[in-house]
């Protein structure tokens, strides 16, 4: 119900949250098998060790989690994987006890802050310090090897770092590459995540009335995600009417109005740090489409059905790219960034350009195997018109081709 102008009481606020059905075990050999991932890359690369301060990749790693959101702006904590010895964290003031159940952490450390923000003039002090530090942890666990991989790390602490021997290699890319295979324990974290996730569609798609703004509905997936456990969300590509067309516009206090298209993706990072990444469209009040809107949406389906059916594993890249659904020239302006793209506790490797002009410029090849998963990405609108629409589906990469991670409907009934 609408009470007042710009403030929304939910009459649906008595359900119960859903019973988390993730084991310990399940969750434990997850994080097994993800370090053990980063070793493999490590060994395979000659690598002593990779030095992470991504949060995500820390997470990745160690399972270990601590102000993500902030520490992704402020780098003031930081881990290190060996390829045969410990994995060491060094955690921010006071959070030492976070890690005290985790058994991917052998060695905790306090983290020595060498930002701007942190030091201010004593950076160069501090990165002394921090260096000085990794490298007496590198010497006694690496057996001599020097190969540091390193994620993310400000200029200042490469030169020193360098200076005093150690040879930095490129970590990102190894770390995209363990992420990229997901093992049967990390599915069923995916899984209850998009579980989650739907949870908040649907009461989104409950809540939604004439007269909302974009913003109030929008809340409706953050207060599901937070009350079965999940972190946050990446973005806030929620748009209503105009603001469809181009997209990649954020949620607004804009009032949706009957009939409008509204259209979202979730970009939302659930229990245990995965992402559930999935675009839906509707209309406001939920009232049949106008026949341009069921073409637009029609188009848009057809785009991520086509391209779900081709997708194989042994597939190039570039051969996926070149079979994908081509897109009409009155859409092709407003298309998305891509036609694919990995994803896993965030987006991640590999994104697929779109064939033509898009590939020369940024595409890249690999092949696609199994049990990595994949979102397929729709976006149509024509240039300059009224309204647009998102779709996106999330899948998983089986031996017979790729199947849907999400069971939230289409609106099959525009489709007819």
């Amino acid at each position: 119900m609408l009470m007042n102008k710009n403030v929304y009481i939910s009459s649906k606020g008595a359900d119960q949250p859903l019973k988390n059905p993730v084991t310990e075990s399940v969750y434990r050999s997850a994080r097994a098998y993800r370090l053990q991932r980063v070793r493999e890359q490590l060994i395979k690369h000659d690598c002593a060790a990779v030095l992470l301060y991504d949060p995500v990749n820390i997470r990745y790693a160690t399972d270990a989690s601590n102000m993500q959101v902030w520490t992704r702006a402020n780098p003031s904590r930081y881990a290190m994987v060996f390829a045969d010895g410990p994995a060491v964290i060094w955690e921010f003031h006071n959070c030492e006890h976070l890690c005290n159940q985790l058994e991917t952490i052998d060695e905790v450390r306090h983290a020595i802050n060498w930002t701007y923000f942190g030091m201010g003039p004593r950076i160069s002090e501090k990165v002394r310090e921090w260096a000085a530090d990794i490298v007496d942890v590198l010497g006694i666990y690496g057996g001599g090897n020097l190969r540091l991989a390193v994620d993310r790390i400000e200029p200042e602490g490469a030169a020193c770092l360098e200076s005093l021997g150690v040879q930095l290699l490129q970590g990102q890319p190894l770390l995209e590459q363990a992420r990229t295979i997901k093992s049967a324990d990390e599915l069923e974290l995916i899984k209850w995540t998009i579980q989650v996730c739907e949870r908040g569609i649907q009461r989104m798609s409950d809540e939604l009335c004439p007269g909302m703004t974009e913003n109030e509905l929008w809340a409706w997936l953050h207060l599901e995600n937070i009350r079965h456990g999940g972190e946050w969300i990446e973005t806030r590509l929620l748009a209503s009417g105009p603001r469809t067309n181009p997209w990649m516009q954020e949620s607004s206090d804009r009032e949706m109005q009957e009939g409008e298209i509204i259209a979202f993706d979730t970009d939302l990072i659930g229990p245990y740090g995965y992402c559930a990444d999935i675009s839906r469209a509707w209309t406001v009040g939920h009232v049949p489409p106008t026949a341009e809107q069921r073409r637009l949406y029609r188009a848009a389906y057809d785009q991520i059905q086509y391209n779900m059916d081709i997708l194989k594993p042994g597939m190039s890249f570039k051969e996926f790219s070149e079979k994908a659904w081509r897109i009409p020239p009155e859409f092709y302006k407003n298309r998305y960034n891509c036609v694919a793209h990995g994803i896993g506790m965030v987006d991640e490797y590999p994104l697929i350009a779109h064939a033509g002009d898009d590939w020369l410029r940024g595409g890249y090849d690999g092949i696609f195997e199994e049990n990595m998963t994949v979102c397929i990405e729709s976006c149509i609108a024509v240039e300059g018109g009224s309204e647009g629409i998102k779709l996106e589906e999330q899948v998983l990469i089986t031996q017979d081709g790729c199947v849907p991670l999400s069971s939230y409907p289409f609106e099959d009934d525009w489709l007819r």
